[in-house]
């Protein structure tokens, strides 16, 4: 199995479903989840993202998206203990 990497087109092999690797999730019991966002419809509308187990998915194209900011965002400890510290 080829690994997926964020900003790789897919498609998954059991619905057609195609898009690009927008999320990953490894979960407890072992499996890797991946998010795919397809790409706007001809109506101009942007269709839901959906989640499948990697294995399902094939690469369609390799990653061409770079996220150049590498600092993300959510839960950081440091900053929060030091927030409750000045309380």
């Amino acid at each position: 199995m080829t690994k997926i990497n964020l900003g790789d087109e897919v498609i998954d092999t059991i619905s057609g479903f195609k898009g690009v690797a927008i999320g990953k999730t490894d979960w407890l019991a072992g499996c890797t989840r991946i998010t795919v966002q397809p790409k706007v419809g001809k109506d101009g509308k942007l269709n839901e993202s959906q989640t499948f187990d990697e294995p399902l998915l094939k690469i369609t194209k390799r990653k061409n998206i770079e996220n150049e900011n590498k600092k993300v965002g959510g839960f950081n400890i440091k900053v929060e203990k030091q927030k409750i510290e000045k309380r």
